[in-house]
């Protein structure tokens, strides 16, 4: 089979590095044979996780020489580590090696990086980190995660933005719902860039459904997109994935109680199993950074093999998708709009 794309792989980053992102490259590879995986990263420590030291087929090695570390300061990374696998993944996409990056570093290095290399599309000001998270009707896309936690209403904007159109491309939904997060759904209430990003919203021909609250990203049906500021954004991440944590250890505490309770963990462990896929957050992993001229995705620095292949899988539909021109064109026609109004 002709192979159609090509993905770069930062081998280095993230708390696992090569022992996760290798055998999941394999894996990959082998239920993807019309994609090439190029494994960037310190030669030797990738070919030591590879089976019997042998590169399958559509699966190559890129040696770049440093590695990015999950605490460093991003501007220490961008200046003094030009030879980083991450760098270097990001570069093979700059130069048209490679179609889209994969990586589980630091994600302020990434963000700074991706940036720096690829720049960004006319008309965004500010890239955002975007993923999915499960919901009752299906999934709700959130972003900004974490890239800023200043933004003001424009921003806003251009989040909403961004992330119509990569809802659209992803999930096949022409006019997908747009929900801004705030305090409460009344008009007085929130901060003055929330409310003047509001305004914006309500004027910007997107499917705009007002403001929504916390608990409306997993509950509110019909529900596809959530905006708010990094700041706001990565605290709802993270509180969401702590809970479901909990969830879980609750429930392995109860049923591990007494034989009763034990007995009856028997009796509920195909509806336990279906709960914890539907919640799985492995299943959601890969944060996309929206805005910039080219594609890279973030996986989570502690993703085991599964996630980090979801990731991969991310990338792709974001590549056939040709997200990046996507998003170029609606930018382009908001800014006309504006000069027009």
């Amino acid at each position: 089979m002709t192979v159609s794309l090509t993905l770069a792989l930062d081998a280095m980053g993230g708390d696992h590095g090569p022992s996760v992102v290798v055998p999941a490259a394999i894996r990959y590879a082998q239920a993807n044979p019309d994609c090439a995986l190029i494994l960037v990263g310190q030669e030797s420590a990738v070919r030591a996780c590879l089976p019997d030291g042998r590169l399958p087929p559509r699966v190559s090695i890129h040696h770049a020489s440093e590695v990015v570390g999950m605490d460093e300061a991003p501007a220490s990374a961008l200046r003094g580590k030009k030879d980083s696998s991450m760098r270097v993944a990001i570069n093979l996409v700059k130069d048209g090696a490679a179609d889209a990056c994969v990586s589980a570093g630091n994600t302020g290095a990434l963000m700074a990086t991706a940036r720096f290399v690829l720049k960004t599309i006319p008309g965004v000001d500010r890239p955002a980190i975007i993923t999915a998270l499960p919901a009752v009707d299906g999934r709700t896309w959130v972003l900004d995660l974490g890239a800023n936690i200043d933004s003001t209403a424009e921003h806003l904007l251009q989040f909403a933005v961004m992330g119509t159109e990569l809802v659209n491309a992803v999930e096949g939904k022409a006019a997908p719902a747009v929900g801004l997060l705030n305090i409460g759904e009344e008009e007085i209430k929130g901060v003055d860039s929330v409310k003047q990003a509001h305004v914006l919203l309500q004027n910007s021909g997107l499917n705009y459904q007002g403001y929504v609250e916390g608990d409306d990203i997993y509950l509110r049906e019909g529900l596809d997109i959530v905006v708010a500021d990094g700041f706001i954004g990565n605290i709802s991440l993270k509180s969401s994935e702590g809970v479901a944590k909990m969830i879980k250890h609750f429930l392995t505490v109860e049923f591990k109680r007494n034989l009763l309770t034990r007995l009856a963990a028997l009796a509920a462990m195909p509806v336990l199993k279906r709960l914890t896929k539907r919640i799985d957050p492995r299943r959601y992993n890969g944060a996309s950074l929206l805005g910039l001229r080219g594609i890279v995705v973030k996986s989570h620095g502690g993703a085991d093999q599964f996630a980090f292949e979801t990731a991969i899988g991310i990338a792709r539909k974001e590549v056939e998708a040709d997200i990046a021109a996507r998003i170029t064109d609606s930018v382009a026609a908001q800014l006309q709009q504006k000069a027009s109004a």
